[in-house]
C-alpha cells in the first residue's frame, strides 16, 4: 500500500508561485505514473497533471498548461508540482495519486494541500 503525503500548500497572491510535493511511501515509486489534481468544494476532482515513470512523458490540462510544471526525484520517492502565475480560480485543495501505466489511479486520496490565491 503507498502512502502519499502533500504538502507545500499556503496563501499566495495572483501572480505568484507555490511548489507543492507529494512524498510516497510503500511499494514501488519509480514504477508509477504520478499525478496531480485539484477539488474545489462540491466539485469533481481533476486531473491537472501527470508524469511518467522515468519522466519521459508529461501531460496538462489546459487550465494549467504553461503555467505548472510537474516532475520527479525517483531516488526521493517524491513529486512536485511547480505552479506559477498563480490565479484565483486555482484556488483548491491539491492532491497527488499514482498508476502503472495507463491505468486507473490506484490510491487512497490523502487530506490534500490547500491552495489559496488571494485577488
Amino acid at each position: 500500500q503507498v502512502q502519499l503525503v502533500e504538502s507545500g500548500g499556503g496563501l499566495v497572491q495572483t501572480g505568484g508561485s507555490l511548489r507543492l510535493s507529494c512524498a510516497a511511501s510503500g511499494g514501488f515509486f519509480s514504477s508509477y505514473g504520478m499525478g496531480w489534481f485539484r477539488q474545489v468544494p462540491g466539485k469533481e476532482r481533476d486531473l491537472l497533471a501527470a508524469i511518467t515513470w522515468n519522466s519521459g512523458s508529461t501531460y496538462y490540462a489546459d487550465s494549467v498548461k504553461g503555467r505548472f510544471t510537474i516532475s520527479r526525484d525517483n531516488a526521493k520517492n517524491t513529486v512536485y508540482l511547480q505552479m506559477n502565475s498563480l490565479k484565483p480560480e486555482d484556488t483548491a485543495g491539491y492532491y497527488c495519486n499514482y498508476r502503472l501505466g495507463g491505468g486507473s489511479w490506484m490510491g487512497s486520496w490523502g487530506q490534500g494541500t490547500q491552495v489559496t490565491v488571494s485577488s
